[in-house]
């Protein structure tokens, strides 16, 4: 990382520690159950969405999350800003930009995510069967060069998926448990850091995503995910996603995570794994 880069990604983090300090309109859901803001911008793991929605808003209640996040494996790192707008936890709005750095070629790779989710059914604490919630994302990559070199067919895309979440209290040891799953159609590679489909598989693939997670207590998460991939590209095979991950939510302001991620092989490199950082703040 540059010296540049270092100095805005500490104003960021600096700005948002400050905001959260002076934010109050934050929600009244419980701690860590809107889960926090992943690659994609939207609430769930750091890889895997979840049905809830980004922040704490109740029925009554309006909430905006701010997030960082940076992943960093053997050959890729890739950094993301996103902002997400819950309007009483029945519609969720969220933009992300990624920037993808490709370092044994010295490039960068850059995109944009637009999403909508929409909670269908249910309340992921209170209800027996859970929440059930909606969405669709669209992506557009910046630099399709790689991506067009590789295969892709396009630089845009739109996934659509169904998630379902259920937080069930005193489950282990005394301790309560979040469970998920998704069930999405895309035609990304990579995320769409990749581009989209390709001459030899042009079409949706459904794919699944899972987690779950253990509450240590009210500040405290550690939990698991896996993540399905499809493999549209010929020239570079593409693996699942796994991470283990700790979520410290000190209060509804921030949120921090830290995990351990296993990306597999991409774009031709094999064994990417090492560590994904974020930062939430909501107001």
């Amino acid at each position: 990382m540059t010296a540049a880069r270092r100095v805005s990604a500490g104003l960021v983090v600096a700005l948002l520690v400050g905001w959260a300090s002076y934010a109050h309109a934050v929600g009244s859901r419980l701690w860590a159950t809107g889960g926090v803001t992943n690659i994609n911008g939207a609430a769930g793991g750091g890889i895997t969405t979840w049905a809830v929605l980004n922040g704490y808003a109740s029925d009554t209640e309006s909430t905006v999350n701010v997030a960082v996040s940076s992943a960093q494996v053997d050959d890729f790192g890739v950094e993301t800003v996103s902002i997400g707008f819950n309007w009483a936890n029945r519609l969720a709005v969220t933009v992300a930009q990624n920037r993808l750095s490709v370092r044994p070629l010295d490039t960068t790779i850059r995109q944009q995510t637009i999403g909508l989710k929409l909670r269908l059914a249910g309340e992921a604490l209170y209800d027996r069967f859970g929440q059930y919630s909606a969405g669709m994302q669209y992506t557009h990559n910046a630099d399709f060069g790689i991506p067009a070199l590789l295969g892709a067919r396009d630089s845009n895309g739109i996934d659509f998926y169904l998630a379902a979440s259920k937080v069930f209290l005193a489950a282990v040891a005394d301790r309560n448990v979040i469970v998920n799953a998704t069930l999405r159609a895309t035609r990304a590679n990579q995320l769409g850091l990749l581009g989209f489909g390709s001459a030899r598989d042009d079409d949706y693939a459904l794919v699944g995503e899972f987690s779950a997670g253990v509450f240590l207590d009210r500040r405290w998460l550690l939990g698991a995910e896996y993540r399905q991939k499809p493999d549209n590209l010929e020239a570079v095979a593409e693996d699942d996603w796994k991470t283990l991950y700790l979520v410290y939510a000190p209060s509804r302001l921030l949120a921090f995570t830290l995990a351990y991620v296993d990306l597999g092989r991409i774009a031709g490199f094999d064994d990417q794994d090492g560590y994904f950082l974020s930062l939430q703040s909501g107001f």
